[in-house]
């Protein structure tokens, strides 16, 4: 990379950061970075509410297109954008509500949701079924338009066969279906596992090269093969959801650096540890993960990166060494 390109780049990112935080402007920040909190409503076994409450996302006050449909702005070249996180979130957290309450206004939203997921999977440059991002995205390597990501796959998933449990509408059935090929196609091949030299097979939320394991999104994703399961009891389904469950157990210890979680495994040699959001996050994730899973280690490194949290030490240490890491790297 040419370091004026490294430059720029760097300079767009910290100007989203001001965007959402320094000047209180609405951006895609302020959908995102809600504090993570378990929804302690849903049953591991039964395909009920939703795992975590996303609730400030339930009430997103916009800006939303004709249709209902909640958009994010990027600003800048970026502009407003259709997410299909965001989108999978926002009906995520209104089916929540709707189950709870029964009130027709949060069960029109979350099907909203749920049709455009519909209406937009689309094929991928290797035929596989997929829900693009249609902007480019800042990460290590430039994303180009179009791009795509286990989480969002994940994510969509979870949405739409709560949408076909619930209305019994074949098309969410349809689109779950084509949208559930990627967890079983390598990124070479247009799906989103990358299998390691141990056979490990990794959900990515960004497919880039080399492949820098996402924590937070590989939990997301994995999410939606188990409310695949749930809702079909398909083997082969609960297979890859025994396979990648079995990867993060083996591998969970990679992502504690002794005073804090890691948000990937970048191969950097500074590691990319998580800002305090996401370490928040990883410590519900991996309490869901308990529940869902009964693999204790999932509530060991839970209740650990908890203690890390709330120590003003490792807190501090942890957001000066990621800012080091920000300057060196991205």
């Amino acid at each position: 990379m040419a370091p004026i390109d490294a430059i720029r780049r760097r300079i767009m990112y910290y100007r989203r950061i001001v965007s959402a935080y320094g000047l209180h402007k609405p951006s895609q920040l302020t959908f995102w970075h809600e504090v993570p909190q378990i929804n302690d409503h849903f049953e591991p076994l039964s395909l009920g509410e939703y795992y975590m409450t996303f609730r400030t996302k339930a009430d997103y006050p916009g800006p939303f297109d004709a249709d209902g449909i909640p958009k994010l702005n990027y600003h800048g070249a970026i502009g407003l954008q259709y997410n299909p996180i965001a989108i999978a979130q926002f009906g995520l957290a209104n089916y929540n509500l709707y189950r709870r309450s029964g009130d027709s206004d949060r069960k029109s939203k979350f099907l909203r949701a749920a049709n455009w997921l519909v209406s937009n999977l689309e094929k991928n440059a290797a035929g596989r079924k997929v829900w693009h991002h249609h902007f480019d995205w800042e990460y290590r390597t430039l994303l180009r338009a179009p791009w795509y990501s286990a989480l969002a796959q994940g994510q969509g998933l979870s949405l739409l066969v709560r949408a076909s449990s619930e209305t019994g509408d074949s098309r969410y059935t349809e689109a779950a279906q084509a949208a559930l090929e990627v967890f079983f196609y390598s990124v070479d091949d247009g799906g989103v596992v990358f299998v390691d030299e141990a056979g490990d097979p990794w959900l990515e939320e960004y497919v880039v090269s080399p492949p820098t394991h996402i924590l937070n999104g590989f939990i997301w994703a994995s999410w939606g093969l188990h409310d695949y399961v749930l809702f079909s009891g398909d083997a082969r389904v609960e297979k890859r959801l025994r396979e990648v469950t079995g990867t993060l157990v083996r591998n969970l210890a990679r992502y504690d650096v002794g005073f804090w979680s890691l948000y990937e495994l970048s191969g950097t040699r500074l590691h990319m540890v998580a800002s305090p959001f996401y370490h928040a996050l990883h410590v519900v994730q991996l309490e869901i993960m308990t529940r869902l899973t009964g693999e204790a280690i999932f509530r060991e490194y839970s209740q650990k990166w908890e203690r890390y949290q709330h120590d003003r030490w490792r807190r501090a240490y942890a957001l000066s060494y990621k800012a080091v890491f920000k300057l060196c790297y991205y």
